[in-house]
């Protein structure tokens, strides 16, 4: 199954052409990993796909469904999930209670004074999120204690309570230190492959181990698609953004 095809797909910003043309396609499961410098359109894309940016050319499908002109908050319940560059964590709550907020607002769920048996299903839903980050023994911690890397073990959290199909990462793994960024690795890695998993990274030693295939933009444009290894071999691409260490 095709979980993602874009046709054409493109964005303007006045005379700016964020996004151009772009023709897309990740199916059920794939490890899809979209790189390129700073101002290459990728977030822009994410945007485009997840519904927050309304596209002026082209069109985008989830699985199976044409949501060119379906809302974001729709994409979301029919199974899309991302992450920001910005953090969206409630930091005067506890990891728990993120991840129950997370879990309540895909399901369109409403707060209420008395615990329900819907909210107990609710909380199921975040301790089992919690758990697939990493997170368990962090339930009942404020998040505003959390460590720069366990925050961004719970922004993916945030984004999995919902039970994606697919979830989108944008730049992971920025700001984390090495040993941050190997468990991040292996985070990514362990997911299971009924999430279809498309990232933005900066980091080719996280984007290129986590990735099965990797789409190179340049300009809003898809420039060169293809395997990690086809990737780190291409001349092209190693001297425009990988440098002399990944040329091997």
């Amino acid at each position: 199954m095709t979980v993602l095809r874009t046709r054409g797909l493109g964005k303007r910003f006045g005379g700016v052409h964020a996004v151009r043309d772009v023709d897309l396609t990740v199916d059920a499961g794939e490890r899809r990993a979209i790189l390129g410098p700073n101002g290459a359109g990728k977030t822009t894309l994410f945007g485009l796909v997840s519904g927050s940016i309304v596209p002026t050319a082209g069109t985008v499908e989830l699985f199976g469904r044409d949501v060119t002109n379906m809302s974001a908050p729709r994409r979301t319940r029919i199974g899309l999930a991302r992450t920001f560059q910005t953090s969206r964590v409630f930091t005067g709550l506890s990891v728990e209670d993120n991840l129950y907020l997370a879990a309540l607002g895909v399901r369109k769920g409403r707060l209420r004074p008395v615990r329900t048996r819907g909210d107990a299903k609710l909380r199921e839903a975040a301790r089992s999120a919690c758990a697939r980050v990493g997170l368990e023994r962090r339930l009942a911690v404020p998040a505003s204690e959390l460590s720069h890397g366990e925050h961004r073990q719970l922004e993916i959290g945030l984004a999995l309570a919902g039970e994606p199909r697919l979830l989108m990462l944008d730049e992971p793994a920025a700001g984390l230190s090495r040993v941050e960024r190997r468990l991040l690795t292996q985070l990514l890695l362990s997911l299971e492959r009924d999430v279809t998993l498309i990232l933005i990274e900066h980091d080719m030693d996280v984007a290129l181990v986590v990735a099965e295939r990797v789409t190179m933009m340049h300009d809003g444009r898809v420039i060169v698609e293809g395997t990690p290894a086809e990737i780190r071999a291409n001349k092209f691409v190693h001297d425009l953004y990988l440098g002399r260490g990944h040329a091997a």
